[in-house]
């Protein structure tokens, strides 16, 4: 009996030009999954099913393995999730464009240093080595956009304060022509395009990473031809500045991640001026305590943040550690909390978080939807409790 909006394993393969052993594969591997097997057995796909398929087959002709296309696919025909999807392969075509583009003068300078000199420059062939292996570091790029998107997302669809974390950080930083400013652990540089049409025309902001996918992103939304800004991969435990240089230092969620805090302190005080300032975001035990509370509910064995950032860095401890070294040390708080109605993105949402959840959930996703849509269904609120320190570099003594 035919399903209304259903297809057999054959009629899906020949709508999607592949072989039905392809499609019997990759439900062998569970990777593409049927959406319905009836009693008898007979698989059937539906439109949605395409979805996930047509990433399956732009990673892997990408090269991705299977076991890396695995984590890398999401089930969900939401159009939003499928924009935010499109514009993240989009990324990682030009990522492996860009990559094939250095591979080509790689290749192209071994040869000529060949052709020219009748031996090999062993730098150029190891340069060359190092740029064909570069596919694990587009796949956890490509993660690391997905995540940053999915939590963006819930954000931005959920909030109460509908003026935004980056607007709000914006408008606290009080930024004037004339600053030399440095922001650490930049990201996709979110605070500088939310707010690009803000900016004054004479400033030196330089953006910095320890990723430099991080930073091709802030370059790509910022643009790098603005002469504003200038980006540079580094640890923020090495600041390659000499010192006195900037007027504010900004390090939004970055300073639970260096190994050796007081070093980074040390070294944000070296850089500032005296009297510069540096803001620096953090969250509390509580910021979005009832997603963690959601999942252990779900399955025990799950957890979100085994790290526990804010024990590092965070809204409790962070005056206490950041008073030793600097003056007037002030907390921000950013009024705020979500309110969610829909499953998908608090799914998306935790599925991008530090943790094994994705160990527990992925093999029984039907189930985890069916679980947080009933949570949702008349709106699941959540805690959020961040802000921002400010403090600034003592004045030299007179």
């Amino acid at each position: 009996m035919k399903l209304p909006g259903y297809y057999t394993s054959g009629q899906f393969a020949k709508m999607a030009k592949i072989s039905v052993r392809t499609v019997r594969f990759y439900d062998k591997q569970n990777i593409l999954k049927p959406s319905f097997v009836s009693a008898s057995g007979i698989r059937y796909y539906t439109d949605q099913d395409f979805v996930r398929l047509q990433q399956i087959l732009l990673l892997k002709y990408l090269g991705f393995s299977l076991d890396e296309i695995r984590s890398m696919t999401v089930d969900n025909s939401d159009p939003r999730f499928l924009l935010d999807s499109l514009q993240l392969q989009q990324k990682l075509v030009r990522d492996r464009i860009a990559q094939l583009q250095l591979v080509e003068k790689a290749i192209e300078d071994t040869a000529e240093e060949i052709r020219s000199h009748h031996n090999i420059d062993w730098e150029h062939m190891l340069n060359l080595i190092h740029l064909t292996n570069m596919k694990q570091t587009m796949k956890i790029q490509y993660q690391n956009a997905g995540n940053i998107s999915a939590r963006i997302r819930l954000h931005s669809l959920f909030s109460a304060n509908k003026q935004g974390w980056f607007p709000w950080l914006y408008e606290q930083y009080q930024i004037h022509n004339g600053m030399e400013i440095l922001e650490l652990g930049c990201g996709d540089g979110a605070l500088w395009y939310e707010n690009l049409s803000l900016l004054p025309s004479d400033l030196s902001i330089t953006l910095s990473d320890i990723s430099d996918g991080m930073l091709s992103d802030a370059k790509r939304k910022i643009g790098s031809d603005d002469p504003r800004f200038s980006f540079q991969r580094f640890d923020c435990q090495d600041i390659p500045f000499d010192s006195n240089i900037f007027d504010l230092v900004i390090a939004n969620h970055v300073l639970f991640y260096p190994e050796d805090l007081s070093r980074t302190f040390s070294e944000i005080l070296r850089v500032l001026k005296p009297g510069g300032k540096l803001v620096c975001s953090a969250y509390s035990s509580r910021h979005m305590q009832e997603i963690s509370r959601l999942v252990q509910e779900f399955d025990g064995r799950i957890v979100l943040s085994a790290d526990g950032l804010y024990e590092i860095f965070g809204m409790e401890n962070g005056k206490a550690l950041l008073d030793p070294w600097f003056e007037g040390v002030t907390w921000h708080l950013y009024q705020d909390h979500l309110l969610i109605t829909s499953p998908d993105p608090l799914i998306q949402y935790i599925q991008s978080c530090h943790g094994n959840q994705n160990q527990y959930i992925l093999e029984k996703h039907k189930d985890f939807l069916s679980f947080v849509s009933h949570k949702t269904q008349k709106g699941f609120y959540v805690t959020k409790e961040a802000g921002y320190f400010s403090c600034q570099k003592p004045e030299d003594p007179a």
